[in-house]
């Protein structure tokens, strides 16, 4: 079946997100060194962990529980019982940089955007997390001139499995739900979010790491199941 738009996911789906994450924690602990903290890899784990976990409790379903400048903030005032602005800032800042260092777009990726390109078919990336991030991924990943539109959490206020972002993008493409299929990892945020606004799913999972299909039901179950990036081409194109 072919399709008017697909809908991509960003992180761990044109993508590895792991290796990205490990990259830009290394960094972030390095800048730290740099400034004065002597903190070894398990004492810098427990400190990002602290500022990602109170993120998330106060900052739930936003961008913002996303924020790695947010963590450090947190982590840091936790770790040293005060304020520390420019280590948060050199922090955030070297994940970041670390992190778009190590991206690398998953094999596949480019032969898929030419076969949607040559069927006229329109992409858009509809993501979690902060705009600027989202922006400089796809600009250093190469695909920022492939996309026809992208969608943040951010910028609608809600975090997919949220209607709002797959809506979001489908009124500014002016497609149906019926003409679309949504493209992503993740089978809460990506999956069950986009059957639930009656799109198309397939769930492709960059690490290979994916659910077992048994587990699968319900709005939780995706259309197509991929084995690998390029056999999107067989699905959509």
């Amino acid at each position: 079946m072919s399709y008017e738009a697909v809908l991509f996911d960003l992180d761990n789906t044109l993508y590895p997100y792991a290796p990205c994450n490990e990259a830009g924690k290394r960094a972030a602990l390095d800048a730290l060194r740099e400034r004065g903290y002597e903190l070894d890899r398990d004492a810098f784990d427990d400190l990002y962990a602290v500022g990602r976990r109170e993120a998330k409790r106060e900052t739930r379903t936003t961008a913002a529980s996303h924020d790695r400048h947010v963590y450090f903030k947190r982590g840091l005032y936790r770790h040293a019982g005060e304020p520390d602005v420019a280590g948060a800032l050199a922090a955030g800042d070297a994940y970041w940089d670390g992190f778009l260092d190590e991206m690398a777009l998953c094999e596949g990726v480019e032969t898929v955007f030419d076969a949607l390109g040559a069927a006229g078919t329109d992409v858009a990336v509809v993501t979690n997390l902060t705009t600027r991030v989202q922006l400089r991924k796809l600009a250093h990943l190469g695909i920022d001139d492939r996309i026809d539109l992208l969608v943040t959490s951010e910028e609608v206020g809600r975090e997919k499995p949220s209607a709002l972002p797959f809506t979001t993008a489908l009124a500014e493409l002016d497609y149906r739900p019926t003409e679309a299929l949504a493209v992503g990892d993740n089978v809460d945020a990506d999956v069950a979010g986009a059957n639930a606004v009656g799109t198309d799913t397939a769930l492709f999972v960059a690490d290979g790491d994916a659910p077992a299909a048994a587990d699968l039901t319900g709005p939780r179950r995706p259309d197509h199941r991929l084995d690998s990036f390029a056999d999107l081409t067989e699905v959509a194109a």
